[in-house]
């Protein structure tokens, strides 16, 4: 695999999310925006985190909170203007950060130009931007499709939502007429306009993309060989244009990925990964229930660490826009033990906004945006202990998504004065883990002790200079284990204190720490 030349910035990377309509409001009305980004990068850095991941910020109708984009270079005036954003990117380089913008390659807004001109029944230049079929009474193979909405002959395929048009990239594989395939003129001018857009926001002074479903795009491409093969492209463009452009893909197949190009990959809680069974299911294993099991998770881990050369190249988030917030399932002191686990582990962690203080899934929430059921995890941050919790000075019935209104509701203002706090275990942790470059990105990792519904878990990180074991374990009675290893200095401890005698380690319950070896 002859992997993409990584930015220097991405091996000691810590993101955080921000989902900008949620995050701070500035001009009181109700939606989070780029000024009031601007005006929290501070609380970012000094939380630890050097990179940030922001939510897609462009033109929209917001019918899938921004992922369906109706202008991929004009922001949506809710947040600012491009100069807005412009002055954000710089904000964020004066800190000696760096930003990747969220790209949303695979489908547009049915009010997208290129949507509109590609409804004509006229040949056009957008004919082919989207997948269509030849027939209004053919639908294309495995996906939804829109029908009826215009003079065009043929029905158009949909990804996710169905006002969300598919952007033709080819067919690995055509079998149809209308299957145009990966070299034909019109998937060739939707990859070069992709491109176009690149340039736009790399030019203005962003760092990289956060690429959205980036497996996604060919059709028919059951080993992801044309998917491959068009990131390829794209990567060999990024090289002569913008070779310290950084770019992280939705991809969950590190291999795959990394193939195309890619930097880094993120873990999906859906798929193969076995992600929710560390966070998100009836038995998590960060409860202290002490009933989960993470051997499958580690043996997909290793398959996919073994896969992609060993880079450790796989990010492992905390939770993010589109699942269950992570304090729904994990409380407590096991929140401050699950990122013991997500700050040591290789690939660069990604902290959801509002994730460091434990901010709560707000049950019952109506939709907004397309969230459905994800609603209730894109709250308004809670920043104080002010109106609206400081997120915004609009009346609370004009926030664009229900607070929650706990009265013990978690905040960042409280969190900071609070040694002891959730907020200030991962400010610890993160300062750990950039003292120390075995925790880092690229430092090895090598399972010791992960059976099946077995507790502790334990890894040892290495660097160049120095090994680690990190030794977790979230149940709430004491857990045993083989230690092979002299546990030497202690670099960092929640819980009790560990014993090993005999070559066993006793490690008491709720506990995690970090052992040079």
């Amino acid at each position: 695999m002859n992997a993409a030349k990584q930015p220097a910035w991405l091996d000691n990377a810590v993101f955080y999310e921000i989902y900008p309509q949620s995050f701070c409001d500035s001009n009181a009305d109700g939606i989070g925006d780029f000024d009031g980004i601007i005006s929290k990068l501070d609380y970012i850095k000094e939380l630890g985190c050097n990179a940030i991941w922001m939510n897609p910020c462009f033109e929209s109708p917001f019918g899938d909170a921004g992922y369906d984009v109706s202008d991929y270079c004009k922001t949506a005036p809710r947040y600012g203007t491009n100069e807005d954003l412009k002055r954000l990117f710089n904000e964020v380089h004066n800190r000696d950060m760096h930003i990747l913008l969220d790209l949303v390659p695979g489908h547009t807004s049915v009010e997208h130009k290129w949507f509109k001109q590609s409804m004509k029944s006229e040949r056009n230049e957008y004919t082919d931007r989207y997948i269509w079929t030849d027939s209004i009474w053919e639908e294309p193979t495995g996906y939804g499709s829109l029908r009826g909405i215009s003079d065009r002959d043929g029905s158009c395929a949909v990804n996710f939502f169905s006002h969300q048009p598919a952007l033709n990239y080819g067919y690995y594989a055509p079998c149809r007429p209308w299957q145009l395939s990966m070299d034909s003129d019109g998937a060739i001018a939707t990859r070069e306009a992709l491109k176009d857009i690149m340039r736009f926001w790399l030019g203005m002074g962003c760092d990289g993309f956060r690429v959205d479903m980036a497996g996604s795009l060919v059709k028919h491409d059951e080993d992801g060989k044309g998917t491959i093969a068009l990131w390829r492209n794209i990567r060999k463009f990024l090289d002569e244009e913008f070779p310290s452009a950084a770019m992280v893909s939705e991809w969950g197949e590190p291999d795959k990925s990394l193939q195309g190009g890619f930097h880094m990959d993120f873990l999906l809680h859906f798929g193969p990964s076995h992600y929710n069974d560390l966070f998100r299911c009836a038995e998590p294993f960060f409860s202290d229930r002490g009933r989960g099991d993470i051997s499958e998770f580690v043996a997909k881990y290793k398959e996919n660490y073994e896969k992609s050369e060993r880079k450790g190249l796989i990010c492992i988030p905390s939770g993010n826009h589109d699942m269950d917030r992570l304090s729904r399932s994990i409380r407590g002191d096991n929140l401050k033990i699950a990122f013991a686990f997500l700050l040591s582990m290789p690939g660069a962690p990604f902290i959801y906004y509002g994730d460091e203080i434990g901010m709560r899934y707000v049950e019952g929430l109506t939709s907004v945006e397309g969230g459905y059921n994800r609603t209730g995890s894109r709250t308004p941050m809670q920043w104080d202990d002010t109106t609206n919790a400081g997120f915004s000075s609009a009346p609370k019935e004009r926030l664009y998504i229900k607070q929650d209104e706990s009265k013990d509701r978690p905040t960042a203002k409280a969190q900071m004065a609070d040694e002891s706090s959730l907020r200030s275990e991962i400010k610890r942790l993160i300062a750990i883990r950039q003292c120390h470059t075995a925790l880092q990105s690229k430092g090895e990792i090598e399972f010791v002790f992960a059976e099946k519904n077995a507790y502790p878990l334990a890894f040892l990180r290495s660097g160049e200079s120095e090994r680690i074991l990190v030794i977790i374990n979230p149940a709430d009675r004491e857990a045993r284990f083989e230690c092979g290893h002299t546990l030497k200095k202690e670099i960092y401890r929640f819980g009790g204190k560990i014993n090993r005698q005999d070559g066993i380690a006793a490690v008491p319950p709720k506990t995690a720490a970090f052992f040079e070896v």
